[in-house]
């Protein structure tokens, strides 16, 4: 029996930018890059795809601890997460960034089409603001 080729889109939860790879991320993808390895000796065209989250408070927080910007902790966590990637031999086929042009511009196109379909609820919220920060950002002691 002759089993059909799939196609197969794999991904895993996306390591945050703000410090560096721990264990349990490494056991994920370790385990996620033998599944992916499998399913293509299988005959089957599997795509693993990952990103650093390079979004939220946390980093801004962290960033501003070191004395950086965001973008300069986004670039240099970035660069130690490849490294020990392939330190450990795992193989996505695209390692990215949320922060990219890219993800910007498809993040916006699905938000107006769902705006546009009438599945976006809008609200005011009460938000706390730092005015030291001029941000609605958590601060952390």
């Amino acid at each position: 029996m002759t089993e059909k080729q799939r196609k197969i889109l794999v991904t895993s939860a996306l390591p945050y930018a703000n410090g560096p790879i721990h264990l349990g991320h490494l056991v994920e993808y370790i385990q996620t890059d033998i599944w992916v390895r499998f399913q293509n000796q299988r005959g089957n065209n599997c795509t693993y795809v990952c990103a650093d989250d390079a979004h939220g408070t946390p980093i801004m927080l962290k960033a501003d601890q070191m004395g950086i910007s965001p973008q300069q902790l986004i670039d240099q966590v970035s660069e130690e997460h490849q490294r020990d990637f392939a330190g450990f031999m795992v193989g996505f086929d695209n390692y990215y960034s949320t922060h990219s042009e890219e993800n910007k511009a498809f993040s916006s196109l699905v938000y107006t089409r769902l705006r546009d379909a009438g599945h976006i609820a809008r609200k005011t919220i009460t938000q706390a603001y730092d005015p030291e920060k001029k941000c609605s950002c958590r601060t952390v002691s």
